[in-house]
C-alpha cells in the first residue's frame, strides 16, 4: 500500500475512516451469482478489513508516541498524599519524588515514614497523619501551609482507607460501621476541607481513591457504603470547584495486592464478627455459611486464583493517580485493573435484578433460606 510508507514518513496516523463502498450490484438473491456477491464484499467488508489491519501499526504508533501534554513547572508543584505506610500512598510518593515533584507524604506512623524516606530523595517530607482525628488534620494543614507557602497545593491525593469490618449487615454494629467511615469517607471530607483553601490557590487537583465497590455493592459493612459517598463526595466536589480551576478525579482501582485486600486480615475479622454476632442471627446463618467463606478463599489461594484476582502490579493504579495530577486533561473517573473494566463497570450498568442474582449465587447461602 503506497499511502502507508507516506504516513509513516510523518510518524504516525491520527485517524482512519473506511468510507469507500458500492451498492450494486443489488436484486433479489436469486437473480445473482456468487461473484456478485464477491464484488461487494471485497469493497465494503474485506477492503475495509485489510485498510483496517495494514494501518493499525500506524494508529498504534501515534497512539503510544505521542507524548501525554503535561502541566509545566512540575518541579515546583507540592503534592499532599495521606496512607503512605505502604501499598498505593507508598509507590506514588515514590513515583512521584522520581518524577521531581515536592511530594509532602502522610503517614500513620513514624516507622512508615521513615522507612518512606529511606527510599525517596531529600525532597521528599513526611508528616504523620491520623485522617480520623480533627487535631491531627489541623496540625498536619499547617505542617503543609508553612511548606507550600504562596504557591499553595498543587495536589491532594486522599489514599488513606480500611478494609475492615466486612461482614454481612446483621453480623455488625454501628460502631463496626463508624470504624470504617471515620476513615474511608469522613476523612476524606475533613481532609479535603482543611487542604481545600490551599488547593484553590493552586488551582490545583483533589484526587480521591475510591473503589469498583463505589459502584457494585458486593459485601456488607462499612466498606461500600464508605466508597459510595467518596464518589457522591468527588462529584459534588468537582461541581463546586470547577468554578475555580481545581479539578478532581476519582480512581476506581479493582482488587490489587495491598493490606486492604490481604485475605487473613479480612477473614480474622469475618470470624471475629461471627462470634460478636447474636444466637438468633447465628442459628439464621448457619456454620455452614462461615465455613462455606473460609474454604472458598482458602480454595482459590490453593489453586492460584487470588493471585490472578489480586492485580500485582501496584504502577496500574499510581500511574492513573500521577495522570490525574500532572496531565493538563485529566480524566474524571480512572478505573485501573482487568476486574474493573471487565467485570464490576460493567456490572454496575446492569439492571438491579441481574447484580443481585450474580452477587447471590457468588455467596453463600444462609442455614434458614427460603
Amino acid at each position: 500500500m503506497r499511502g502507508v510508507g507516506l504516513v509513516h514518513s510523518c510518524g504516525g496516523l491520527w485517524g482512519l475512516v473506511n468510507n469507500a463502498g458500492i451498492s450494486v450490484p443489488t436484486a433479489p438473491n436469486e437473480w445473482l451469482t456468487k461473484q456478485d456477491s464477491v464484488k461487494i464484499l471485497n469493497v465494503n467488508m474485506l477492503g475495509v478489513i485489510e485498510v483496517t489491519l495494514s494501518l493499525l501499526p500506524l494508529l498504534w504508533c501515534q497512539l503510544t508516541q505521542e507524548p501525554i501534554q503535561v502541566v509545566s513547572h512540575l518541579r515546583d508543584k507540592y503534592v499532599f498524599i495521606t496512607g503512605c505506610d505502604s501499598g498505593f500512598g507508598n509507590l506514588l510518593a515514590r513515583q512521584l519524588d522520581l518524577r521531581g515533584l515536592r511530594v509532602l507524604a502522610a503517614c500513620l506512623t513514624e516507622k512508615g515514614a521513615e522507612q518512606l524516606r529511606v527510599k525517596a530523595s531529600d525532597r521528599l517530607e513526611t508528616v504523620i497523619l491520623d485522617v480520623t482525628s480533627t487535631e491531627s488534620i489541623a496540625a498536619a494543614t499547617q505542617w503543609v501551609k508553612e511548606r507550600t507557602g504562596d504557591r499553595g497545593l498543587w495536589g491532594l491525593v486522599n489514599n488513606a482507607g480500611i478494609s475492615v469490618p466486612t461482614a454481612p449487615n446483621e453480623w455488625l454494629t454501628k460502631q463496626d460501621f463508624v470504624k470504617i467511615l471515620n476513615v474511608n469517607l469522613l476523612g476524606v471530607i475533613e481532609v479535603t476541607l482543611s487542604l481545600l483553601p490551599l488547593v484553590r490557590k493552586a488551582k490545583g487537583r483533589v484526587v480521591n481513591v475510591s473503589s469498583v465497590f463505589g459502584r457494585v455493592a458486593f459485601i456488607g459493612g462499612g466498606y461500600c457504603i464508605s466508597k459510595y459517598g467518596v464518589e457522591a463526595f468527588s462529584d459534588s466536589l468537582r461541581r463546586d470547584l470547577s468554578h475555580f480551576g481545581v479539578k478532581v478525579a476519582i480512581i476506581e482501582p479493582g482488587f490489587f495486592k495491598t493490606f486492604v485486600t490481604s485475605t487473613p486480615v479480612i477473614f480474622r475479622n469475618f470470624q471475629e464478627a461471627w462470634h460478636k454476632a447474636s444466637p438468633e442471627v447465628k442459628e439464621a446463618y448457619g456454620e455452614r455459611f462461615l465455613a462455606y467463606s473460609e474454604n472458598k478463599a482458602r480454595g482459590l489461594k490453593a489453586i492460584g486464583l487470588l493471585d490472578i484476582i489480586c492485580t500485582q502490579d501496584l504502577s496500574l493504579v499510581t500511574n492513573c493517580m500521577e495522570h490525574a495530577l500532572t496531565s493538563c486533561h485529566p480524566r474524571t473517573r480512572y478505573a485501573p485493573g482487568w476486574d474493573a473494566k471487565l467485570i464490576y463497570l460493567p456490572m454496575s450498568y446492569m439492571p438491579t435484578f441481574l447484580v443481585d442474582a450474580v452477587v447471590n449465587w457468588s455467596n453463600p447461602i444462609p442455614s434458614k433460606a427460603m
